[in-house]
């Protein structure tokens, strides 16, 4: 309809803003927090790691595979379960990849290289979990192992065991420089609090030293200390979060100083 000559056209109000559209904002606010807080949620359960190394402790003995053989396969149930507990540690995948993305915008670059790190030490421990699943096959099933004796499938767990520590110190290589690269993203943000980046900073190290001298001198090894401030992280990530509002400025100041960047090159290349 056309309007008459002389008459008035009332301006019309913005349209409101609706239910869907507020709580879509709510959720984009609350997203760094709720991924924060999922991943406090994982790390926690993640524990079951440590929990598995403990049970183990109580049944492997090094130095004696007659002694090992025979607690296994008497706590066949504790040994399996605490299998259970490494395989459901394997959750620390997604734990890496819900903190690639919350440090992202501190420095993609670092973030990447430290998902790296944890990623592949996350392969390591599956294929770690074979040498733990070895013993139970060779102890267990000795009829079609009728080639070899008592003694030497006894020799053979205890092999397989000591295979599975060497191979999980190496993990834990990975896994401290994961914490160490963690710790300084931390540090470097602005919505997580300094003191514990300088922590798990520490820890990563610890781990670096300790798998190291576990390397190089056991003996040195066991009168060492490993760090544990992922506990301290893990629980401040479930009860706090992060601070959304500084996640979100962080955030849009990566992006755009990489528009400057790209910005900057593209000058370059027409001036050229």
């Amino acid at each position: 309809m056309k309007a008459q000559p002389g008459s008035r056209i009332e301006p019309r109000d913005p349209e409101p803003r609706t239910g869907d559209s507020q709580v879509t904002e709510r959720n984009a606010e609350a997203s760094p927090r709720f991924q924060a807080r999922m991943a406090g949620v994982i790390a926690w359960i993640t524990i079951t790691a440590g929990f598995a190394e403990i049970a183990r402790g109580r049944l492997i003995v090094y130095g004696d595979a007659a002694a090992t053989a025979h607690n296994i396969l008497a706590h066949e149930m504790l040994y399996r379960l605490a299998l259970v507990g490494d395989v459901i540690a394997l959750l620390y995948i997604a734990y890496t990849l819900l903190l690639y993305n919350l440090f992202r915008p501190v420095n993609r670059s670092l973030s990447l290289l430290a998902a790296f790190f944890s990623l592949v030490g996350c392969a390591v421990a599956a294929v770690n979990c074979l040498f733990l699943l070895a013993p139970l096959v060779v102890l267990g099933d000795a009829q079609s192992l009728s080639a070899f004796n008592v003694g030497q499938l006894q020799a053979q767990a205890l092999m397989f065991l000591k295979l599975h520590a060497q191979l999980y110190t190496i993990s834990m290589v990975l896994f401290g420089s994961y914490n160490l690269l963690i710790g300084y993203l931390i540090f470097r943000s602005t919505f997580l609090p300094r003191i514990l980046g300088v922590l798990l900073a520490i820890s990563g190290l610890c781990y670096l030293i300790n798998c190291f001298a576990n390397f190089l001198s056991p003996a040195f090894a066991a009168h060492l200390v490993p760090g544990g401030a992922e506990l301290l992280l893990a629980l401040w990530l479930l009860v706090m979060g992060v601070n959304a509002q500084r996640w979100k400025e962080q955030s849009l100041g990566t992006r755009s100083e990489r528009a400057r960047e790209g910005g900057s090159v593209m000058a370059k290349e027409k001036s050229q």
